[in-house]
């Protein structure tokens, strides 16, 4: 009826992809925790950007308003 399902009769054939399975699992952990990192280290580079902007700008308008 499903031919196209394959269970082997002999249990150690799963060995193989059991260790497959495995290694991308292990791989898959660390390209996440690597990609989480380096979101994070970039977020702490951008609100440092954004505050020195804000600081530039307030230091610009405060010039402005003392030439008025």
């Amino acid at each position: 009826m499903m031919e196209f399902l394959y269970f082997p009769e002999n249990k150690m054939e799963y060995i193989p992809a059991v260790i497959t399975l495995a290694i991308f699992m292990i791989l898959a952990y660390f390209t996440f925790r690597y990609f989480r990192n380096h979101a994070s280290k970039e977020e702490a580079k951008m609100e440092a950007f954004e505050q020195d902007v804000l600081r530039k700008l307030e230091n610009k308008e405060l010039k402005n308003e003392r030439r008025i």
